[in-house]
Order: structure tokens, then C-alpha cells, then sequence
């Protein structure tokens, strides 16, 4: 039985989406239906579904930045109220889209593409998804320095040389060679303003500098831990993350 998560914000539309897969596909399993793109990271967390049907405007994270998470492993069609998104996103057919307001009709025909597309791996749509992105959200400026906390001292510290980012409760931990701080930023504000060629998230609270990583090993579970280079630390890969290090 083929399985999706659905992620749509408003309430409404997402019960109303839920409800019209249950009768018009009545073999897909819905194994989440959330509110944001940040809880439906944490949903893929647990497991990467066949599809997923993903509003593109939503708070947290972007239906477009969830999808990159899955790109290649999953197939995804994106809900939007704008046919500019559709129009210029989409015309290239590799992803499928839904207009607000769903009709049952519209979505059989996605529902047919879909149950066709599920005899073939999903494609790896990262090209496609950095063009959406890039029309989604104005283009910032990538992050040079971090103003940190190291003691009762405010330093400038240049991001080439941070290790990697860690979450650590209401803080995050900014570790490069030579020291530890602490600034405000939480991960999700700094990944806007990294480059994502230099630092890969690695799990929903670490971000780990490419060039720091050492080597990668896997516990007798499988599960993949980063090793930096220099340092005793061993940072845990979520498993939706892990496609990372496929190679290594």
C-alpha cells in the first residue's frame, strides 16, 4: 500500500485534502497529516512515504525546502493558490501540482499520474526545486561572520572557520577549532544565510561544516555519526539525512 504525508496549513484544506484522498484513493495511507513544514520534517523523521502533498507557502519551513529533503527518495506534488507558481515552476512536468480551491476532479487526474509515477524511483528534482525557490523568496546575502558570546566577550567569528552548529536548548553552539560560543540564532534562520555547498544539515539540530567532516561511521543500528576532524565529537545523521553520506 503506497503511503503519503500530507502538510498544509490551513485547516480546512488540509482535513478537506485528507478526506478526498481517503474516497478518491481509498489504497494510499495517509501516515501524517500536519500543520507546517517544520512538522512534517519531524514527520519524515519516523518515515520517508511514497508522496508527499505539500502546500508551498507555509510557516516554518516551506512546502519547497521540505521537498529538498526528500528529493530522489519521494514524490511529491505541491498545493498552492497561485498559478504563477504552477506556471513557471512546473513547466518542465517533472513535478505535479494542485490549485486552491481543491476539486475532485483535478485531483483524480494527479491521483492517476501518481499511481503511474509509482512504478518509477522519484526523480531528483533539486534544479527544478532551487528555481521555485529562487522565485519563492529574494535573494540574501550569504553569512560571512557570527557574532558570538565567548564569555563576557562579544567575538566576530568567521564562518569558514565554524565546525559546525548545534542546537543546545535556547541557544546554539558555535564550535570551531580553537573554541566554543554561543549565539541567539537558531538553525532554522541560520540555514537561510549559509551556503548549503559548505554546511549540510546532518539532523534538525546540527548543521556540520563539509570540510570539518573527518569520517563517517555507522553503530551497530545503522546509524551514521559524523566525525570531526580534530575533535572527539561524534554528531548523530538523522535518517533523512543520511543519503548525505550514501557514498562514504
Amino acid at each position: 500500500m503506497p503511503t503519503a504525508i500530507v502538510a498544509e496549513d490551513e485547516s480546512i484544506l488540509r482535513t478537506q485534502l485528507e478526506g478526498k484522498l481517503a474516497r478518491l484513493w481509498p489504497g494510499l495511507e495517509v501516515i501524517a497529516c500536519v500543520a507546517d513544514g517544520a512538522a512534517a520534517l519531524e514527520a519524515l523523521e519516523d518515515r520517508v512515504p511514497d508522496l508527499m502533498f505539500l502546500d508551498i507557502q507555509m510557516p516554518e519551513m516551506t512546502g519547497v525546502e521540505v521537498a529538498r529533503h526528500v528529493a530522489g527518495r519521494c514524490h511529491v506534488v505541491f498545493v498552492t493558490a497561485y498559478d504563477q507558481y504552477a506556471i513557471q515552476a512546473f513547466e518542465t512536468g517533472a513535478l505535479d501540482y494542485l490549485l486552491k480551491p481543491l476539486t475532485d476532479e483535478r485531483l483524480a487526474v494527479t491521483i492517476e499520474r501518481l499511481k503511474a509515477k509509482l512504478a518509477t524511483p522519484p526523480e531528483d528534482l533539486n534544479a527544478v526545486l532551487a528555481r521555485l525557490s529562487a522565485q519563492l523568496e529574494p535573494r540574501r546575502e550569504r553569512l560571512q561572520w557570527v557574532k558570538a558570546a565567548v564569555g563576557q566577550n562579544l567575538r566576530l567569528i568567521p564562518v569558514a572557520d565554524v565546525l559546525f552548529f548545534q542546537s543546545d536548548e535556547k541557544y546554539t553552539r558555535v564550535v570551531t577549532a580553537e573554541a566554543e560560543a554561543l549565539i541567539k540564532t537558531p538553525i532554522r534562520e541560520l540555514l537561510d544565510g549559509l551556503d548549503p555547498a559548505l554546511f549540510w544539515q546532518i539532523h534538525r539540530s546540527t548543521l556540520v561544516n563539509v570540510n570539518a567532516i573527518a569520517a563517517v561511521t555507522r553503530d551497530f543500528r545503522g546509524q551514521a555519526q559524523v566525525k570531526i576532524r580534530g575533535r572527539d565529537d561524534s554528531l548523530v545523521v538523522s535518517r533523512i539525512y543520511s543519503h548525505l553520506f550514501k557514498q562514504m
